[in-house]
C-alpha cells in the first residue's frame, strides 16, 4: 500500500521559515518524481515545486522561486520543502504527491494531474 505522509506544518510569522517533510512508503521512492502543491481556502490546488526522481532537477512556481527549496533524500524515502521569507499569501494546506518515472533525466512535471499518489496535507499558516 502506497502512503505519503506530510509533516512540519504549523504557524509562522511573516518572514519566517519552516521545513515540510513528506515520507513515502510502499514504493521504491528512488524511481519516483515528487511534487509539492498547496491549496489556500476557497482556491484550487496550485503547483509549488517539483523534483526529479534522483533529486538533481527541480522546478518552481514563480511565486516561491528564491524563497522555497525542494530536495529529495531517497535513502530516507522523503522529500522536503524548505520555506523561507514566508508571506501571508503562502498560507495554505501543503500536499506532496509522487509518480513513477522511467527515466532519471526527465524534467520534473508541474502538471498536478500527472501525479498518482497524494498525501493528506499539512497546514501552514503565515501571520503578518
Amino acid at each position: 500500500q502506497v502512503q505519503l505522509e506530510e509533516s512540519g506544518g504549523g504557524s509562522v510569522q511573516a518572514g519566517g521559515s519552516r521545513e515540510l517533510s513528506c515520507l513515502a512508503s510502499g514504493i521504491p521512492f528512488s524511481m519516483y518524481a515528487a511534487i509539492w502543491v498547496r491549496q489556500a481556502p476557497g482556491k484550487d490546488r496550485e503547483f509549488v515545486a517539483a523534483i526529479s526522481r534522483n533529486g538533481f532537477m527541480k522546478n518552481y512556481d514563480d511565486s516561491v522561486k528564491g524563497r522555497f527549496t525542494v530536495r529529495k533524500d531517497n535513502a530516507k524515502n522523503t522529500v522536503y520543502l524548505q520555506t523561507t521569507d514566508q508571506k501571508p499569501e503562502d498560507t495554505a494546506v501543503y500536499y506532496c504527491a509522487t509518480k513513477l518515472i522511467v527515466s532519471a533525466t526527465v524534467v520534473p512535471d508541474d502538471n498536478l494531474s500527472k501525479y498518482d499518489y497524494w498525501g493528506q496535507g499539512t497546514q501552514v499558516t503565515v501571520s503578518s
